[in-house]
C-alpha cells in the first residue's frame, strides 16, 4: 500500500555520528509496521558488506549495491513503500531527481549521507538533497581532541591531517577518519577566503 504522500527525510553529519544506524532504525520501524521497504547503497561502499548497509557499531540491513543511482529502476519493484539510500553522497546529482520522483509517487525516501567532505565543504548532491527533503537530521558525533560535539570528518594519511588537494572521495573508517570539531579540524592546503 503506497503512502498517501511521499516524503524525503535526510539523516546528515560527519563520520561516526550514527546516521547508518539511525537510518537502519527508521527502515526496521518500516518493516515493523509491515511496509514494503527496499535499500539501496553505492557499491563503492563495501567496508562491512557487499550486500548490506552496515554501521560502524554493528547493525546491519540488506541493501542492493547500486553503481549509479539510475540503476534504482531496475531493481525497485511495484509495492515498495519505503526506499532507504545510505552514503548518497557518493551518487551523482542526478540522485536528487530521482529522489523527488520516488517521493511523487507516494514512497517514503529515508537518505542517509556525509553532508560536508573531508574538507569541510558540501559533499556532492548533499546540498540539493537537504534542500528538497521534507525532514532533516543532522546528527554530531563527538571530536576526539575535546570531547564536544563534533561536526566535520577529519580525514587522516598516516596519523597527520589530509591536505586541501587530496582526492575527496577516499572509503575508509576508523583507520582514516576521525570526528572533530570545528576548532579541532585541519585542512592544511586550504585556500584562504
Amino acid at each position: 500500500m503506497r503512502h498517501l504522500q511521499g516524503r524525503v527525510e535526510v539523516i546528515a553529519g560527519p563520520m561516526f555520528s550514527g546516521k547508518t544506524e539511525e537510518l537502519i532504525r527508521r527502515l526496521r520501524r518500516a518493516v515493523i509496521a509491515r511496509q514494503k521497504v527496499q535499500v539501496f547503497k553505492p557499491a563503492l561502499d563495501n567496508r562491512y558488506a557487499e550486500t548490506a548497509v552496515a554501521s560502524h557499531a554493528g547493525g546491519a540491513f540488506e541493501a542492493v549495491p547500486l553503481e549509479g543511482i539510475g540503476q534504482i529502476w531496475e531493481h525497485l519493484e511495484d509495492d515498495t513503500t519505503v526506499v532507504g539510500i545510505d552514503e548518497a553522497q557518493f551518487f551523482g546529482e542526478a540522485i536528487a531527481a530521482i529522489v523527488q520522483r520516488l517521493a511523487d509517487r507516494g514512497v517514503r525516501v529515508i537518505i542517509a549521507g556525509l553532508d560536508m567532505d573531508f574538507r569541510g565543504e558540501p559533499f556532492g548532491p548533499m546540498p540539493a538533497l537537504l534542500a528538497q527533503a521534507d525532514q532533516v537530521d543532522k546528527l554530531q558525533a563527538i571530536c576526539v581532541k575535546c570531547g564536544f560535539p563534533a561536526s566535520r570528518s577529519q580525514r587522516l594519511i598516516n596519523g597527520r591531517p589530509a591536505r586541501y588537494d587530496d582526492p575527496v572521495v577516499i572509503v575508509g573508517a576508523a583507520e582514516m577518519y576521525e570526528a572533530r570539531c570545528r576548532r579541532h579540524h585541519e585542512v592544511p592546503g586550504r585556500p584562504e577566503a
